[in-house]
């Protein structure tokens, strides 16, 4: 099952003259919550309908991002959900809350920034030696050591698990950095204080890690004295879901968001609800049920041609399809991964292929060049795509008014056993 994170994460270029959108860096959030830029003539979307507070409700909001800098607004990010996390020394009260996480359908595990996490957290260890690994996704690698820590999200907490501890300082292995990505890991590079990997999947690698697999999109070293090693490592120690890890509520979760205006809204605040079917603010409700393959993906039909790779991604900045030329609307000039068509376009694509329990869905794609030029505030926006490079990727734009909710795998639900997509 590859790990994505923002399989198309497109950082919006400086328009000349304009302050416009990119993802760069910032020091850590206050303590009293996560940073929002001030609207310049705008209202946050409206969260009406979503879920009030509750033990499993975890607020998320769509905004600049930790890595936003006011003198700086080519640091500005665009329809990135952000949410916090808790970590604390296991069965102790030495705990820290980190801001500025990134929510990942499109990965597992939760991933720190060393730059901003203070806890002296214990090693996670394989035969005696402490293990790191480098986290393959399409646009990078983070790279760090594995400790042991008590993860709380919203309010529940998954007890003496595996997290990443993401490490500019730490000397990488040249196996991580010869697969040609780029190391993603400063606040700078990853544009976020970490990663909050909630996908489909328990464990952030699976069977293909357990032994030393060249292929895998995770690679596990035992570090010694001696220096780093590949290494296998076995389901229970692999870094997983921090809700799967939950005693309660761990089945999947349900991303609720308001639907935005078609010029966009300078933040957006939402929430993800833990479990599905276990408690009353997360029934299910949805009318589509679309089965996941064993990387995560789902078949696509647009213009009635198959993509069986597909996927829903929160860490994913639009709606990535097709390409220019078969579309005709052409690559903006200066926001060149997204499209730039003369007017609004609206499409239509049917998730979960011509089977049962599919659903045909609604889309539009706008100038992002136009939209960023009038509100270059506005940190979300339902209307941006760009060429999918032969997937589909339906990023965070896709659960802009939808409840979705995404089964894990293994794990029954109300509405069958995961891992599903549904909404």
């Amino acid at each position: 099952m590859p790990l994505r994170w923002s399989a198309s994460v497109v950082l919006v270029a400086l328009l000349a003259g304009l302050a416009c959108s990119e993802n760069s860096s910032t020091p850590p959030w206050p303590d009293d919550g996560p940073f929002l830029p001030p609207p310049l003539g705008s209202s946050p979307g409206t969260a009406t309908g979503i879920a009030a507070s509750a033990v499993n409700v975890l607020p998320i909001v769509v905004e600049a991002g930790p890595a936003y800098q006011p003198a700086n607004p080519s640091s500005f990010y665009i329809n990135g959900a952000f949410a916090s996390a808790t970590v604390c020394v296991p069965g102790t009260s030495r705990c820290q809350t980190i801001d500025g996480l990134l929510v990942d359908t499109g990965s597992v595990g939760l991933r720190i920034l060393s730059s901003v996490l203070n806890l002296p957290l214990g090693d996670a260890t394989r035969n005696g030696a402490p293990l790191s690994e480098c986290t393959l996704f399409v646009t990078g690698f983070t790279y760090g050591p594995l400790k042991m820590a008590d993860a709380t999200v919203a309010g529940e907490t998954a007890s003496n698990v595996e997290i990443q501890v993401i490490d500019a300082a730490a000397s990488v292995p040249s196996s991580c950095t010869s697969r040609g990505l780029p190391a993603n890991n400063t606040l700078a590079t990853l544009s976020a204080n970490g990663i909050l990997g909630i996908g489909p999947f328990l464990r952030d690698c699976g069977d293909s890690c357990v032994v030393d697999d060249p292929l895998s999109t995770a690679i596990y070293y035992a570090c010694a004295s001696a220096g780093c090693q590949e290494t296998g490592v076995p389901l229970a120690q692999q870094v997983p879901n921090p809700v799967a890890s939950l005693a309660a509520d761990n089945n999947g979760i349900v991303i609720e968001l308001p639907a935005v205006a078609a010029a966009g809204a300078a933040t957006l605040k939402g929430v993800v609800v833990l479990g599905i079917g276990t408690r009353a603010n997360n029934a299910f409700s949805g009318s589509a049920v679309v089965p996941l393959d064993s990387a995560g993906d789902f078949a696509t039909v647009f213009q009635n041609a198959p993509t069986s790779r597909s996927f829903a991604d929160t860490g994913s900045n639009g709606i990535y399809f097709a390409d220019e030329r078969l579309l005709g609307i052409g690559l903006c000039p200066d926001m060149k991964s997204f499209y730039c068509p003369s007017s609004t376009q609206t499409y239509s694509a049917l998730l979960g292929g011509t089977g049962t329990g599919g659903a045909s869905v609604s889309f539009s794609i706008s100038n992002a060049d136009d939209l960023v030029m009038q509100h270059p505030d506005y940190a979300a926006y339902g209307n941006l795509g760009g060429p999918g490079g032969g997937s589909f990727d339906w990023g965070l734009p896709f659960f802009y008014g939808r409840r979705v909710f995404l089964a894990f795998e293994q794990q029954p639900t109300s509405a069958g056993v995961g891992p599903y997509l549904g909404f």
